[in-house]
């Protein structure tokens, strides 16, 4: 590490070997893989001469926390960043294959929420008038294969609000990505939908012809306390016409390594994060924050909260910032 205070910044790390790097986005072209290009321009700019670093694809879910914790990379992104919790102690979809040596190299903020909506046309407002009626729903969302996590938490928000879609005569219509379902939306094939990234304007465009479903206490309680899933709001008007209501967070980007990265390499990755924000606010820059997939101005104290355990190297960036 170097040894530049000014300004009271934490030290620029100056790691003279070569370092090769394997780190894990996403598809391709969305918001994990632009997150990965960054550490990987910014981190070789401060390594030895011969570094490499590969970006592999992937799926940002149960897949990123796995290759991680396996070993078959070294760094990757998850989101919600909660969901990598329950891979600490091995429950949900980690049982039987726990992963206690994961740890946090920084949270990139993306305020974000799992919704159910269904098309006003049906006058279901709450989940109770849901049971009552048992329509027969056509419903979009993700992919339920025990890695997608929109997927995941879609049916286990189901199952667990006595939602019982196909025994009701009704059907699913499944995607991996969210493009995918919000044009089933949009087209009128489905007249239900669950699903994630509430900034993208497709909402706006089809939000006003849903009722949002309130998650119901006892049911966020029990995912809370399974799997450490958190809720969140939405604030009245998100959406056109809709009301406050309450829900998953399906909140932030998670950097995630194991506890035998290097340290000097971990330091290097967090203050990246922290101290070059400014690479990755730019690309967003152009949207409103409040609808925009990375939720800026990034705050580097805020970006070393993460809901597991911090690498002792990470640990050192965060510990050194100024106190404000």
């Amino acid at each position: 590490m170097g040894d530049d205070t000014a300004g009271g910044r934490p030290p620029e790390p100056k790691i003279g070997r070569s370092v090769t790097l394997h780190l894990r986005g996403d598809w391709g072209t969305a918001n994990l893989h632009r997150v990965c290009g960054w550490i990987s321009q910014e981190l070789t700019d401060r390594c030895g001469p011969h570094t490499r670093m590969a970006v592999w694809n992937g799926r940002g879910c149960v897949d990123a926390v796995r290759a991680v914790g396996r070993g078959e990379v070294h760094v990757a992104l998850t989101t919600p960043a909660a969901f990598a919790a329950a891979a600490l102690d091995g429950r949900g979809v980690y049982a039987g294959e726990g992963f206690p040596e994961l740890r946090a190299l920084g949270v990139v903020p993306q305020r974000d929420r799992l919704v159910m909506g269904v098309h006003r046309s049906w006058d279901i407002t709450s989940f109770e008038r849901l049971r009552a009626r048992r329509p027969a729903l056509t419903l979009a969302t993700s992919v339920n294969d025990g890695e997608n996590h929109v997927g995941l938490a879609a049916h286990a928000l189901l199952d667990r609000s006595g939602v019982d879609v196909l025994g009701w005569g009704g059907r699913f219509l499944s995607d991996e990505r969210p493009f995918e379902t919000f044009a089933h939306v949009k087209a009128g094939r489905a007249d239900a939908v669950i699903h994630e990234a509430v900034m993208l304007p497709h909402w706006q465009e089809f939000g006003g012809d849903l009722h949002f479903l309130e998650v119901e206490r006892d049911v966020l309680d029990g995912l809370r306390g399974d799997f450490s899933w958190p809720e969140a709001i939405v604030e009245e008007g998100h959406f056109p016409g809709s009301p406050r209501f309450r829900t998953l967070d399906f909140s932030d980007f998670l950097v995630m390594t194991r506890s035998d990265l290097p340290d000097d390499v971990a330091y290097a990755i967090a203050w990246v994060l922290g101290e070059t924000r400014g690479t990755i606010e730019r690309q967003y820059r152009h949207l409103p924050p409040e609808r925009s997939p990375v939720t800026y101005p990034l705050d580097p104290a805020a970006m070393g909260r993460a809901p597991i355990p911090l690498h002792p190297g990470a640990a050192a960036y965060y510990d050194a910032l100024p106190a404000t």
